[in-house]
Formats: structure tokens, C-alpha cells, sequence
């Protein structure tokens, strides 16, 4: 190990000050501007030598320790000594792309530790309070593992599913408080994470009571450091052996702080010899603010106190924001936090964070911004200052309040400058108390954006002493941002509420061709409402501009009608031609597999509108080979905004729902089976009507999201390759708020005017033709089919994952992988660069002619999972990249 500091001498210690900057400018964090936080800590990086020339402690170990570790004092009987993270966004502000970096980065070494098949089946536990953003950090680089934190608020009515103690802590019960309690009993790796690794107990206290409930065969320890000592190094092999199970440690960096003779005494006088100099300096600077009849006096950065320093700006106003939160998304993983919530929270971080930006006064959009969030609810207030960090010019930090009591101190080599103190505003289970804020006063934010819950948005909160009263003592703006506290399904609601408006009696019957689409009357039903007479086509780059900054939902417009070129068309038929008799089996396949596995008498639901080609043939098929009538409809399904509720009323009227199954084209990363699963499980809760089963049947399936399926190889299915004009000229659909009423079906468009270039009924006989042919290798695929292991392994997820972060992109709806999602991008948004499998053959042709129409790069990859993969620009501004899209932005 590296030496990092021995002698308190300060070598390593940062200012922390703006270049000329006056005392209340101060932060002393890294990230204020002339520390290393512009772009992540940065080597110098070392706020620990007030404590360390004090108390003599040592930090030794990796030479990276330093830049990832700071040393403050706490008030707390049990240790003296706090060791501050740099980066975990808690009593330090940080950029929240650093902070969220750190954890995400820890989860993708846990996913190659474990491999895909593993990974999957692990479950992530976080720490209360402080490392439960960082638990949620590292389930999304695990991927598709559910997160849960431990929590020290008790909800009623939620049983216990564990706890354990942490005997260093000033506060140490610990409570598990999953909704599903089958969530910690299973036999996957169970993943651990902690902002530190010190003496073990903690960890070692929460596998011991779990391995005593649910035991299982590994363990994986998460931390951003391991600083065990010497004589706590084998403890964990030990305990390991003992209950008979893996237990694997990952970590950023490791060392040791070395404690001289007696430092717990030396340190709890020092704390207690600063305190008492605070006190006697408030009282005096309150004597002195009553005789001058000034604003009350402020907390220094010292600990001392001054009255209203006249560098401090005049007390700033508060202004609520409303995010906009989805509507029952859990804000955390107190009660278990799921990947299809992650894929519900991504989807509407952009329009979210929009909210924000168009919150802020001018002045702070430029300036510098603190996304501030509450003690453990740390990791949506740390998504949110992602996406804004991306979406605004502004310089955006991030940290959160703390139960946490430690000593400030305003030196530059000591990692807590300043502090805030306030009530607690939650009405915690142990009592009032105080609450505090570091890092905050004095830093120079032009805005602090405070995230908390519902259930502390109290009077607490707006009282005189309260949170954003001190807040706004130190800036001149304050958003306060509330998101609604989650509440198990099992609780009972406390009140009645405001009654549902009652719903009509009788929705519409389908739409149906040729008054609705050139399909046949009996091919499909369209449970849509026609808006065929309503202008909703925009420009495309305008519609990316508008997506990307969270201006508007893809869904709330529709693309300019791509309008092939002859070469092109000729693509299309040379491309059906080749592979009628290949999409004949797929289709074969999956319908078997249906009426042999799900229902014999199947209800076809179809997501409209790359789902309705399919479940057309899937009918036909079910005619031909078994001479039965299938009903077949098409709803609509909104990435980020779920079903069409109304479309499910109307099925669950008319059909059994366990009959009812749906049907898409393709799966790609595999978005749209977790916006089903979430949707139709929010559906029951609304309406009371179960029985729908989530589990898609698809024709091509190279995500290995679902398990019914006609193949999983990515391959062109023609009607990819066009919009429309292959889709019963039927537009994609449409759910905007002036349009689509709360007893109104999704909207969309029937392109008559189309019909001299439409092929869709040419589509569907081409590969109706070649069933008879096709009925050998069908029963041959079933039979494999319906003997193999078929369950999802999401490799399409963890595939698409890792494409945007070895690509900067750091956001999966901009990755669409898949020939039939790349060929999307092509046609409706504005692409940034094609992923080609080196090798692919004439199943890319058109993407490459579309590619080359748009001034695309296409580029080889070796090894790529899918034959394709399309990027969608990350960073698309029209004034930035030029109309047509097709410079990049560096």
C-alpha cells in the first residue's frame, strides 16, 4: 500500500475556493469550481489533514484513496472520526454524474463477477441513509436486479422482513420493509452495498439474519472503499466458511485509517472544545443582531457564528415545482424498487428535469445549481440532477440532507465547512431532533433544488428554523420538489379521497377497415380512436429537439410519413421475397406455441401498431392449420405512460383476460414487456380486474425478454423495414391530453391518401403463402420450443446498457437495438450512428441505403449481440448540430 497522509501536514489538502473568492463564497467540497469537481475528483484532493495533524490518524492505502476520502470529527460516542466520501453525493456536493458513475461502474464489475445468468437472479441491498442512493447506483449496473434499502422510518401496516444493527452509527436499528416479502427469499446472490467497509459488523449482522430466514449459496459485498483493519481481514472469510457460502467483495478503492492511543477521547474533546466556542460565539452574535435589529444570526463556516455576513444575498424566495411523478412509481427502494420502476423513472426523468430547468430563474441556468435530496431518499433526487446536469447549461451538484451530527470546521483541510442545522420535518419514529446540511452555506449556489418526499412536507419543513428557510438564507432561489411517498398496496389508505369520476357505461366498438385501415373488417379490431382529421405530423428534428430536452412525450406527436424512394421499395420486395418462408416458421412457431401452452381459444390482443402485422398472420395461421376463428384487436401501449386503460375495460367486458393474449413484432431491448408487466399490474389496483397475463408472444425475440416466441434471431422482418404503408396505413399512435379524454381510447391516423403506395395486404400474403410449406419446420421448432428452457436472460437489456456507456450516451431509450428498432431510428428520429455485426449481410441492406440517404456513419463491430444496433443522437440540438442532424456535438 501507498502512504496517503501520516503527518496532518496538509501536502494533499485543496482550498476549495473560488480563484479571489471571499469567505462566503467558501465550500471547501469538491465540486466548487477550482476543485476537482469538474469532470470528478481530481488527484489533489485531500480534506483530511486538519484531523489527521490533530488527532495524528492516519489514512493509508491505495494511492487513489485520497482523492476518493475526506476526514471530518462527529459528535458520537462510538467512533470520533468520520470518513467523508468525496463522491457519494451526502455531506459533500458532487456532480450527479460522478456520483451516480461511481455506483453504476461498481455494478457492472458485480455483473462480471456473477455473469448475465446470475446477475439476473441477484437481489441489491442498500444501507440506510447513507448508501441508499449508491444501492440503487449499483442495481442499475447489475442491470435487472430489484433493489431494496433498509430504512429507520416504520410504516405501519408493512411486516418486517429483517433488521440488524450498526454499532458504529449514531443511529443504529436497521429495518427491511419489503412490499413483497418473496423478495428476500429467494436463492439468488444477494448483493450488499455500503458507502464504506470498515470493521465488517454491519455486513456481517445483516447475512446473519437473512442466512437464518432465507440461506443461500452467494454473497457479494459492494463498497466505494474497504478500509478494514488488519485484524478484521479474515473475518469475512471466516464468517463465509461458516454458514457455508460464497462471499466475493467489491470495491473502488481499499485502505486503513491507522488510530492512535486514545483518539476517541481526544477526539470527543476537541469536538466538545469547538462546540462550546459555537455556542458562546451564537450567543453573542444573537445579543449583538437584537441590539443592531439585523437578521438573525447564521452558522459560519468555522462553527463560530456572524450576523448575516453583507456578502450573503437577502433571503431568497421559495417556489414549488410539481414533477409531474408518475402516478403510483415507487420514489425509492424502502419498499423494493424494481427494474420495470427503473424503466418507468427513466422514461420520465427528461420531462421531469425539464420541469426544473424551466423552474429556475435565469440567472441559475447559467449559473450554479444544488439538487439537494432528504436523508434516504437519495437516489431519485440523484436521477433527477443527472438528467438535468444533461438537459441545462448550469453547473449542477449534488448532495442530501443527514440524520448525521458532525463538527464544522472552516479549514481548508477539513472536508466539512459549513454546516445548516434545521428540525427534523418527517415526524420520525424516534422523536424530534435535528437535521443537518453541509457543505451548503456559504458555496455560492445561484439555486438549491429540494427534493423530499410527502411525508416531509410538513409544517417542519416551511417553519422559520425550518430546511428551506436556511436554505434561503444562503441563495437566492429555492424549488422545493415533492414526490409522492410510496405506499404498499398493502396498507390500508388513511381516508376515503376525492371519488373517481364515474366511468361511461359503454366504450366504442373497435374501429374496423376499410372505414378504419386497409385491412380486412375481420382481420383486426382497433380499439383507437380516429384522429385521421387532426394535424399532429412534426418535422423530426424538431420532434427530437422537443424529446430530448423533455419538452413534449414522443407520443404527444407523429413523424412526417417516410415516402420510399423507388430504389428503396425495390429493397422491401427483394428483402420479402428472401425471407417470406423464414417469417412463415417464426410465425408458425409462436402460434402454436400459444394455443399449446396458453390458451387453445386465444383472444389476439396485438400492441399497435408493429404488433398488428403479426397478430394478423398469427390469426391467419391459426385458420389455416387449425380451421379456428381468432379474435385479433389492436390497442396502445406508451412507453413511460403505460396501456391504454380503457382498450383493457373494453376486453375485459367482452373476453375472458385469461384468455387474452398480446402480441408485438420484435423485441429489442425488451422496454415494452416491463411497461406491460408494470401497467397491467397498476391496472388491477385501479380497476380490480385481474386475469391479464403480461407475458408477450412475439415473432422474433433477439432481447431474450419473453418466453413465447417464433425465433430469437435478429433478422429482418420486412415489415420493419417500412411505416404505415406495411401497417394498414395506420399511423403510430398518439396520447396527448387534449386529445384523449379520460374515457377515450389512444389516438391515431388513417392515411387514405396513401393508398397507392401500400403493401400491407401484399405483406401478409407473400408469408401466407408459404404456410404450407412452412409446416414441417414448424412442428419441428415447436417441439424444440416447447422442450427447451426458454426463460428470459435479458441479455438484450445488459447488451443495450453497456453499448451507451462505452458510448457516452448514459441513456438507454437513445440505444435501439435489433434490425427492426434501427430501422425505426432510420425513419422517424434523428440518428447518430449505426452498430453494424461485422459480417451482416443483406438483412442490413436497407439500413445501409437509408444510412447512406441520411449521411449516417455505419459502423462494423465485432462481436455485436444484435446484426444492428441504431444510436439515436444523445446530444441533438438543432442550433448545435445543423437542421438535418448529422454533425455530432463534441
Amino acid at each position: 500500500m501507498n502512504k496517503v497522509v501520516n503527518d496532518g501536514s496538509g501536502v494533499w489538502s485543496a482550498t476549495g475556493f473560488r480563484p479571489g473568492a471571499g469567505a462566503a463564497d467558501r465550500t471547501g467540497a469538491p465540486g466548487a469550481p477550482g476543485g476537482p469537481a469538474d469532470g470528478g475528483p481530481a488527484g489533489e484532493v485531500w480534506s483530511g489533514s486538519w484531523v489527521a495533524g490533530r488527532l495524528g490518524v492516519e489514512l493509508v492505502g491505495d494511492e487513489g484513496l485520497g482523492e476518493l476520502l475526506g476526514l471530518a470529527l462527529r459528535r458520537n460516542p462510538r467512533r470520533a472520526h468520520l470518513l467523508v466520501s468525496n463522491v457519494l453525493g451526502k455531506h459533500v456536493p458532487q456532480s450527479p454524474a460522478v456520483v451516480y458513475g461511481y455506483g453504476f461502474a461498481l455494478g457492472l464489475r458485480v455483473r462480471d463477477l456473477l455473469g448475465e445468468r446470475e446477475a439476473a437472479r441477484a437481489v441489491v441491498l442498500g444501507y440506510a441513509e447513507t448508501a441508499t442512493g449508491l444501492g440503487h447506483s449499483v442495481a442499475d449496473g447489475v442491470g435487472l436486479a430489484p433493489c431494496l434499502h433498509s430504512t429507520r422510518r416504520p410504516v405501519e401496516g408493512v411486516a418486517t422482513a429483517g433488521g440488524f444493527e450498526e454499532s458504529h452509527s449514531h443511529a443504529t436499528s436497521h429495518l427491511l420493509l419489503p412490499e413483497d416479502p418473496d423478495l428476500l427469499a429467494g436463492d439468488g446472490p444477494l448483493v450488499l452495498v455500503d458507502d464504506e467497509f470498515s470493521t465488517g459488523n454491519t455486513v456481517l449482522n445483516t447475512i446473519r439474519d437473512l442466512h437464518a430466514r432465507h440461506p443461500r449459496d452467494r454473497y457479494v459485498v459492494v463498497a466505494l472503499v474497504d478500509m478494514r483493519s488488519a485484524a478484521d481481514l479474515g473475518r469475512l472469510t471466516d464468517f463465509a466458511r461458516e454458514i457455508g457460502a460464497t462471499v466475493d467483495l467489491v470495491t473502488a478503492a481499499s485502505g486503513t485509517v491507522r488510530l492512535p492511543e486514545g483518539v476517541l477521547e481526544k477526539g470527543q474533546a476537541l469536538v466538545a472544545e469547538h462546540e462550546a466556542a459555537h455556542e458562546a460565539a451564537l450567543q453573542a452574535a444573537r445579543q449583538a443582531s437584537q441590539q443592531s435589529v439585523q437578521e438573525p444570526a447564521q452558522e459560519s463556516a468555522h462553527g463560530g457564528v456572524a450576523a448575516a455576513p453583507a456578502s450573503l444575498p437577502e433571503p431568497g424566495t421559495v417556489t414549488r415545482v410539481d414533477l409531474g411523478w408518475p402516478q403510483g412509481l415507487a420514489d425509492g427502494g424502502r419498499h423494493g424498487f424494481t427494474p420495470g420502476h427503473r424503466a418507468r423513472l427513466e422514461a420520465a426523468l427528461p420531462a421531469m428535469a425539464a420541469r426544473i430547468s424551466g423552474a429556475l430563474p435565469p440567472h441559475a441556468r447559467r449559473g450554479r445549481v444544488l439538487v439537494l435530496g432528504f436523508e434516504e431518499l437519495m437516489y431519485a433526487p440523484l436521477r433527477l440532477g443527472v438528467a438535468l446536469e444533461k438537459l441545462t447549461d448550469a453547473e449542477v451538484r449534488y448532495s442530501t440532507t443527514t440524520r448525521s451530527p458532525v463538527l464544522a470546521v472552516d479549514d481548508p483541510g477539513y472536508a466539512i465547512r459549513t454546516r445548516l442545522v434545521f428540525p427534523a420535518h418527517d415526524d420520525p419514529a424516534d422523536g424530534p431532533g435535528e437535521r443537518y446540511a453541509y457543505n451548503v452555506a456559504g458555496a455560492g449556489f445561484d439555486a438549491v433544488v429540494a427534493v423530499v418526499d410527502s411525508a416531509a412536507d410538513t409544517p417542519e419543513l416551511h417553519a422559520p428554523d425550518g430546511l428551506l428557510a436556511q436554505l434561503a438564507a444562503h441563495t437566492r432561489s429555492v424549488l422545493l420538489a415533492v414526490v409522492p411517498s410510496y405506499v404498499p398496496e398493502s396498507v390500508p389508505a388513511s381516508g376515503s379521497g376525492p371519488a373517481s369520476a364515474e366511468r361511461p357505461s359503454m366504450l366504442p366498438e373497435p374501429l374496423r377497415g376499410p372505414d378504419f385501415s386497409s385491412y380486412a373488417p375481420d382481420e383486426v379490431g382497433w380499439l383507437l380512436q380516429d384522429l385521421s382529421d387532426t394535424r399532429l405530423e412534426a418535422p423530426t428534428e424538431e420532434r427530437e429537439e422537443a424529446i430530448q430536452s423533455g419538452g413534449a412525450h414522443y407520443a404527444e406527436s407523429l413523424p412526417v410519413e417516410y415516402q420510399p424512394s423507388p430504389q428503396y421499395q425495390e429493397l422491401f420486395r427483394s428483402a420479402l421475397a428472401e425471407s417470406a418462408a423464414r417469417i412463415a416458421v417464426a410465425v408458425g412457431a409462436v402460434t402454436e406455441t400459444v394455443l399449446a401452452e396458453r390458451s387453445p381459444r386465444p383472444v389476439l390482443v396485438s400492441l399497435a401498431r408493429a404488433g398488428t402485422p403479426v397478430g394478423v398472420l398469427m390469426r391467419r395461421w391459426a385458420r389455416h392449420r387449425h380451421g379456428l376463428d381468432v379474435p385479433h384487436y389492436a390497442v396502445s401501449i406508451v412507453r413511460g405512460r403505460g396501456i391504454d386503460a380503457n382498450a383493457l375495460r373494453w376486453l375485459a367486458a367482452h373476453h375472458d383476460p385469461a384468455d387474452v393474449v398480446f402480441v408485438d413484432g420484435w423485441t429489442g431491448k425488451g422496454a415494452i414487456t416491463r411497461e406491460l408487466a408494470e401497467a397491467l399490474r397498476e391496472f388491477e389496483e385501479s380497476d380490480g380486474i385481474g386475469g391479464f397475463d403480461p407475458e408477450i408472444a412475439v415473432l422474433a425475440d433477439p432481447g431474450s425478454c419473453v418466453r413465447t416466441y417464433g425465433t430469437r434471431e435478429d433478422f429482418l422482418i420486412p415489415s420493419a423495414c417500412l411505416n404505415s404503408t406495411v401497417s394498414g396505413l395506420v399511423s403510430r399512435t398518439v396520447l396527448r391530453a387534449d386529445l384523449v379524454g379520460e374515457h377515450d381510447y389512444h389516438g391515431a391516423k388513417f392515411y387514405r391518401e396513401l393508398a397507392g403506395a401500400d403493401v400491407s395486404t401484399d405483406f401478409l400474403d407473400a408469408i401466407s403463402a408459404r404456410f404450407d410449406e412452412a409446416g414441417d419446420a414448424v412442428d419441428a421448432r415447436v417441439k424444440e420450443l416447447l422442450s427447451a428452457d426458454r426463460t428470459p436472460t435479458w441479455e438484450g437489456w445488459a447488451a443495450v446498457e453497456r453499448i451507451s456507456e462505452e458510448y457516452g450516451i448514459h441513456d438507454v431509450n437513445l440505444v435501439k437495438p435489433g434490425v427492426g428498432e434501427t430501422t425505426r431510428v432510420l425513419l422517424r428520429r434523428v440518428p447518430w450512428k449505426i452498430l453494424a455485426r461485422a459480417g451482416a449481410g443483406a438483412d442490413l441492406d436497407h439500413v445501409r441505403l437509408l444510412a447512406e440517404q441520411r449521411g449516417v456513419p455505419v459502423e462494423e463491430v465485432a462481436d455485436l449481440p444484435y446484426t444492428c444496433v441504431g444510436l439515436i443522437h444523445p446530444r441533438y440540438t438543432r442550433g448545435a448540430t445543423g437542421a438535418d442532424g448529422r454533425a455530432v456535438a463534441v
